[in-house]
């Protein structure tokens, strides 16, 4: 199952996002914390839980010129990977979104589809708030 969020400007640089994002401490400044309990993180990746009482754990996985990658942790609920694409349309402007790729059988596609789109959107528009 393939997710993409919307698409944002981002009030800042490419390389300043890929430094922010590629700490994971900085996740707490993007979710939604009136629905995510325990959040926890080191260098390598963080954990949270989220309503309903899932734990997901994210993960460094690297990145590229133009791309931030993570991926599940052994905490999550089913393998994932989430890559950010960004692409710099100015020197302090840069258009971003992110992709859900997870192995999700059809019965719990239909449960975390609509909460996973939302929750990106979000996540991606939080970004934008933190660098305006």
């Amino acid at each position: 199952m393939i997710i993409n969020g919307d698409k944002v400007s981002i009030g800042t640089n490419k390389e300043t996002i890929i430094k922010f994002l590629t700490n994971p401490q900085n996740f707490e400044l993007l979710l939604p914390m009136d629905k995510v309990k325990d959040f926890k993180s080191d260098q390598e990746g963080c954990s949270f839980k989220v309503q309903g009482g899932f734990m997901i754990s994210l993960l460094q996985n690297g990145f590229e010129n133009d791309k931030v990658f993570l991926k599940s942790g052994e905490k999550s609920p089913f393998p994932f990977k989430l890559t950010v694409f960004l692409s710099e349309i100015e020197s302090t402007r840069t258009e971003g979104y992110i992709e859900f790729d997870g192995e999700v059988n059809a019965f719990l596609k239909m449960m975390v589809e609509k909460p996973l789109l939302s929750l990106f959107n979000y996540m991606s528009n939080k970004l934008d708030k933190h660098f305006s």
